[in-house]
């Protein structure tokens, strides 16, 4: 099939408007998944503590939302198999870390819950299993049936099943999105090239 020189120039223009509406709408799917994954953490998961940290922490892959002194957000929370947590629920965020003062309880198995928010705004969330054998004259801390809330007398929202903002359209969205413009596109090229040629002949 020979296509002529008007063909050319709209088929061109096709593919321009297909990439200026596409090629945004696709950039869009690298910032909707980049958020903060941990890199490293006090305790590790399936780490046997013999001696208690002076703080549990979680350090990320880069720095953590700055909501300029405020930690709305971010939450830590230590529970043993019993469901009693430890801690006063005052957390710190510094840079890309996430912390908490230590306090556990009797030896046993233990889980760190901990929840931030990335730069981007998402939420992210996860636990850490432990477990965690005492030294000798440890004296363990008291425990309370609900997750403590710093400096309130009201116990805090569990970081066990956080909701995720999401400041960006998910990646499937965008690709359906994407896909559905470029398919209306290519079959309008498609039609106008089968009229064109009926005209000619």
């Amino acid at each position: 099939m020979t296509i002529t020189a008007g063909r050319v120039g709209v088929f061109g223009a096709l593919m321009v408007a297909a990439a200026v509406v596409v090629v945004p709408v696709l950039g869009l799917a690298a910032p909707a998944q980049a958020h903060n994954y941990v890199v490293s953490s006090t305790p590790s998961e399936g780490e046997t503590l013999t001696a208690l940290p002076a703080e549990f922490s979680v350090t990320t892959n880069g720095p953590l939302l700055d909501l300029g002194g405020s930690v709305a957000g971010f939450a830590m929370e230590v529970r043993d198999a019993d469901g009693r947590y430890y801690g006063d629920g005052c957390v710190t965020v510094d840079g890309a870390t996430l912390s908490e003062a230590a306090a556990l309880g009797a030896a046993g198995d233990y889980t760190l819950l901990w929840q931030l928010v990335s730069t981007d705004g998402h939420t992210v969330s996860g636990e850490i299993a432990f477990s965690w054998e005492p030294p000798a004259g440890f004296e363990p801390s008291a425990s309370a049936a609900s997750p403590a809330a710093c400096g309130n007398a009201e116990p805090a929202p569990a970081a066990s099943a956080p909701p995720e903002v999401r400041s960006n359209a998910d990646l499937g969205d965008v690709l359906w999105i994407g896909g559905a413009i470029g398919g209306v596109l290519i079959a309008a090229l498609v039609t106008f090239l089968i009229v064109t040629r009926k005209k000619k002949a």
